[in-house]
């Protein structure tokens, strides 16, 4: 692992106790399926350098709103350097940095990495213990590995949005950028294995995945029924396509979601409800004939949870140890008890922005405080720290502020 030199900013850092405290990352990514990435090993400890380009002019920054919600949850923990990678004296630096460093992450196209000389083979030979990592949209190569890639094509081109929706109602994209996000959670995996494998062996490797490998990988069982049975799946809306019942059902205050599809939840359902006649009708007996019966089933129950509130049902079905609850907005999740405990919501001081809540990290490693160490920092703001921690004195600072390479 790199060394922190004396004087760096991570030497005495409380935080040093973090699993990736070892680790210096230059981050190059842009959007959000490279920045997931990078925000893993920033949370856990990594020193990351993220490198932008600099700005034009004044009020030039490209990297859009900075001050926004989605670009300050995703940059936490990150020192934020402007370097011009097109530019000779940039890329000397850059190489610099790369000689200190243990791993790249990049989301660039395949060809524009080659162009600025930043791609793994140039930055393996400069440094063989490099672990790249790289997210596309299609893959490095291949008939589409030359295509520009964003989440909703992924989800389209992947199958989601085919089986995600009401039956016959049209594609229906996810709510979320799932595709990016998954990326992203799988590049961090794929690079600490790099990590873990260049232990041994010494060397680094290149690490990538894709928007649309990281679909395909999470279409998981219903991959598998065309793989292996045959079965093109379609839309299933709430329900699941696989287990009945599990869905969504009203209560007299608002919907509830549950999930008895278990021979014995099956059981301990209808018992719980009281509704055992329901176990005596040979049509429902078999997993088999309850998904046969599914639209009956699902009125059945519908005519019995519509009569109560959801917290009676939460309840009732809680203590029968079948999975159910509410059907919650954004703001209701974080006023969740259980998630409130969970402490999803943590709470970083930005300099110009005061107090902000950003999203924490799903991980946790016990014994380990994962809260956020330092906000997303302003453009461009640890430039000229990290040049003199390279060896640059003053006036070779100002002279690359001059030329526009910082």
């Amino acid at each position: 692992m790199s060394e922190r030199p004396a004087g760096d900013p991570g030497a005495g850092d409380p935080h040093a106790a973090l699993p990736l405290h070892r680790i210096r990352v230059l981050d190059l990514t842009l959007a959000r399926a490279g920045p997931t990435c990078v925000r893993h090993l920033a949370d856990w400890g990594a020193e990351v350098i993220r490198i932008e380009p600099p700005p034009a002019g004044p009020g030039g920054d490209i990297t859009g709103n900075r001050d926004g919600f989605d670009f300050q949850n995703l940059h936490r923990n990150k020192r934020a350097m402007h370097l011009d990678l097109k530019s000779e004296a940039g890329r000397e630096i850059f190489y610099a940095l790369v000689r200190r460093s243990d791993v790249v992450v990049e989301n660039m196209r395949a060809q524009v990495k080659y162009r600025l000389g930043v791609d793994y083979e140039t930055v393996s030979r400069i440094n063989p213990r490099i672990v790249y990592g790289s997210i596309s949209g299609f893959g490095q190569d291949g008939p589409y590995g030359h295509r520009a890639g964003v989440d909703q094509i992924a989800q389209g081109m992947g199958g989601l949005m085919s089986i995600t929706g009401a039956p016959d109602g049209g594609p229906m994209r996810v709510g979320i950028p799932v595709c990016d996000l998954t990326a992203g959670n799988l590049l961090a995996l794929g690079i600490m294995m790099g990590l873990f494998q260049r232990e041994e062996t010494g060397r680094g490797r290149w690490v990538h995945t894709s928007l649309l490998e990281s679909m395909v990988f999470m279409l998981d069982f219903q991959a598998s029924r065309w793989l292996m049975a045959g079965q093109v799946a379609g839309q299933a809306g709430n329900d699941h396509p696989t287990s009945i019942p599990t869905g969504v059902f009203p209560a007299s205050d608002g919907p509830i979601t549950l999930a008895a599809s278990s021979a014995r939840q099956w059981v301990r359902f209808c018992e719980a409800i009281g509704r055992e006649e329901w176990l005596q009708k040979p049509e429902w007996s078999t997993t088999d004939g309850r998904s046969r019966d599914r639209a009956a089933i699902n009125a059945a129950i519908a005519a019995v949870t519509q009569e109560k509130s959801r917290l009676h049902w939460i309840e009732v079905l809680d203590a029968a140890g079948i999975p159910c609850g509410a059907i919650n907005r954004i703001d209701e999740v974080f006023a969740d008890p259980q998630v409130q405990h969970l402490d999803m919501a943590k709470r970083v001081t930005h300099s110009r922005l005061g107090e902000q809540r950003i999203v924490g990290s799903a991980i946790n490693l016990t014994g380990i405080d994962d809260s956020p160490r330092t906000a997303t920092e302003d453009a461009g703001a640890a430039t000229d720290a990290v040049l003199a921690e390279l060896g640059y004195d003053a006036a070779r600072i100002a002279a690359l502020h001059a030329a526009r390479v910082v």
